[in-house]
C-alpha cells in the first residue's frame, strides 16, 4: 500500500501508524514494545500539567518521563485546565526529551470532566484556545504542538459549533496536526465512532494533517479508516493493548513488505517476557507482576487456551509463579 510521507512538524514518520496515548498503559515499557514491533511513533500516558509542575525526580518521574534514544519519535500528551500551567509543563516535557507536545481535549472520564479538563474543554472554546496559544507561543517553533479532540461534547448543534470554533482557532494559531476521535465525549467508548465526521474534516480543511482514532482493533480496521475517510494516519489505542503485532503488520503493509502472520506461541512468549523485563526495569520485578496483569488479560486472547492462561496470569503472585506460566503454557 502506497502512502504519502507524513510529518508532525519537522518530524518525519516512517509510516502512518502511531501508538496513541493510553492512561495506565502507554508507559515507557509499552511504548518501547510498540516501537520495536513497528509503530512509527508513540505518545505517552496523558499527564496532568500540575503533576509535571510538581515532579522533579524519583519513581514517578522515572515512570512517566523516561525517554531513551531508541524511543524517538515520541510525544508527550498533556491535560489540564489552566493555560499558564500548560505552558510551563510543555517546556518541562520537552526538556526531558519528548519530541512534541499533544494537547488533550478528548478524555471522557467523569472525574476529568468534573475538574474541567480533557473533553470538558470542548464546551469552553475560549479557554481551549488560550491553552493552545500558551503552549504554541511558549515552545520554540521547531517543537511541534498537536491537538487531540473528540467531535464534541454531544450531538447538539451548539457542541458542533464549539468544535469548529476550537478547530479553526487552533489552525489560525499554527496547529497543523490534529487527532480526532469521532465519538462525542458523552458517548465515552460506547456505540460506534462516526467515521463520516473524519471524511467531512478532510474536505473541510485539506491542508491539515489529520490522524483518526476510534474502533481500530485490527490492521484491516486501520487500512479501512485511511481508505474510506482520507485521514493521513491512525493512532491505535485500545487495539494495541496486548496486541503490539498490529504495528508489525501495519509497518509491513505500509512499507511494501509481506504481511506477517499472527504470532505463534513462541513469538507471543518472547514479546510478553520482553515486556515484563522492561516493566521490571521501570517498576521493579515485584510490582511488574501486578502491572503486567492488565496487559496479559489482552495478550492471552491470542493464546489457544485463553481462559486457562488468563486465570493463571490473574493468580500469579510473584516472578516465580509468573515464569511458571510460560513453562507450562508457552512451550
Amino acid at each position: 500500500m502506497n502512502t504519502s510521507p507524513i510529518k508532525i512538524g519537522n518530524i518525519s514518520l516512517a509510516h502512518p501508524a502511531i501508538q496513541a496515548a493510553l492512561s495506565g498503559y502507554s508507559d515507557w515499557s509499552q511504548r518501547k514494545i510498540a516501537r520495536r514491533l513497528g509503530a512509527a511513533a508513540t505518545i505517552s500516558e496523558v499527564m496532568l500539567d500540575e503533576f509535571i509542575l510538581s515532579v522533579t525526580k524519583g519513581k514517578k518521574a522515572k515512570r512517566y518521563l523516561r525517554v531513551d534514544d531508541e524511543d524517538h519519535p515520541v510525544g508527550a500528551q498533556l491535560m489540564g485546565s489552566l493555560p499558564e500551567d500548560f505552558a510551563v509543563a510543555a517546556q518541562k516535557v520537552v526538556h526531558w526529551g519528548f519530541d512534541w507536545v499533544d494537547i488533550n481535549f478528548g478524555c471522557p472520564v467523569k472525574k476529568v470532566l468534573g475538574r474541567h479538563r480533557g473533553g470538558y474543554l470542548l464546551s469552553s472554546p475560549q479557554i481551549a484556545l488560550k491553552i493552545i496559544a500558551s503552549v504554541r507561543n511558549t515552545l520554540p517553533p521547531e517543537i511541534p504542538v498537536t491537538v487531540k479532540m473528540r467531535r464534541g461534547m454531544d450531538d447538539t448543534p451548539k457542541s458542533r459549533e464549539h468544535f469548529f470554533t476550537i478547530f479553526d482557532g487552533a489552525r489560525k494559531l499554527g496547529i497543523s496536526v490534529f487527532t480526532i476521535h469521532p465519538r462525542t465525549v458523552l458517548q465515552r467508548y460506547e456505540g460506534t465512532s462516526d467515521w463520516n465526521f473524519l471524511r467531512e474534516l478532510r474536505l473541510y480543511a485539506p491542508e491539515i494533517t489529520l490522524f483518526g482514532s476510534g474502533d481500530l482493533f485490527t490492521a484491516d480496521d486501520c487500512l479501512r479508516m485511511i481508505k474510506t475517510t482520507g485521514v493521513h494516519g491512525v493512532t491505535v489505542a485500545r487495539g494495541g493493548i496486548g496486541n503490539p503485532w498490529i504495528f508489525q503488520q501495519l509497518n509491513a503493509i505500509f512499507t511494501g513488505k509481506p504481511r506477517p502472520d499472527a504470532p505463534n506461541i513462541t513469538e507471543q512468549k518472547e514479546v510478553i517476557q520482553e515486556h515484563f523485563s522492561l516493566a521490571s526495569e521501570l517498576y521493579g520485578s515485584r510490582h511488574a507482576v501486578s502491572i503486567m496483569k492488565k496487559f496479559c488479560m489482552k495478550y492471552c486472547t491470542l493464546h489457544p487456551e485463553m481462559a486457562t492462561v488468563r486465570s493463571a496470569f490473574i493468580s500469579a503472585r510473584n516472578e516465580h509463579e509468573w515464569n511458571a506460566i510460560f513453562d507450562q503454557y508457552y512451550k
